[in-house]
């Protein structure tokens, strides 16, 4: 039981890292691990799929949403200076800290015979076929609505970030 309550106090600490940090790439550090918690928290409470698909899907592409931003912003050499600023210990401090706590709770739960047939907090093992029968039957116009909103994100984004042919020639 103790590695759920430590895994949530990871999550909840970082989380208000997260809100509550001016610096982007902090709050970001902080966003990561936290998402890296809740993926702990669902795997000790059953839920090995649905943990790997938060790794996969929110820290990877979050990972990934934070270097278009970057590649779009075309950073120059004025920012160099700064990063060294914004990255100093003090900044990898905490992450490093939860990330630790994370990785003890990995240890355990690889070291204990959590690995065999008894959970630690789920009664079952949720596995893929029931999170797609459940997505695709009973959620299914939930999951589309979801996608439209993402549809819709996208195309506001690919429009906010598009730049005017006549604004790029005036620059040169």
């Amino acid at each position: 039981m103790w590695p759920f309550y430590l895994m949530a106090l990871v999550a909840i600490v970082s989380t208000v890292r997260v809100v509550t940090n001016a610096n982007p790439v902090h709050a970001l550090l902080s966003l990561i691990v936290s998402l890296l918690a809740v993926a702990g928290m669902f795997l000790i409470v059953g839920a090995p799929f649905a943990g790997a698909l938060e790794v996969i899907v929110y820290a990877g592409a979050i990972m990934v949403l934070f270097v278009f931003v970057v590649m779009m912003l075309n950073l120059g050499e004025q920012t160099v200076e700064q990063e060294r600023k914004w990255l100093t210990s003090s900044a990898w401090a905490y992450p490093a800290l939860m990330s630790f706590l994370i990785g003890l709770v990995l240890v355990w739960v690889l070291s204990s015979d959590y690995t065999q047939a008894s959970l630690v907090m789920g009664t079952e093992m949720v596995g893929p076929k029931a999170v797609g029968q459940s997505l695709f039957t009973q959620y299914l116009l939930l999951v589309e609505v979801a996608a439209m909103l993402l549809l819709a994100a996208l195309v506001a984004a690919f429009h906010l970030g598009k730049r005017e042919p006549d604004a790029e020639e005036e620059k040169e």
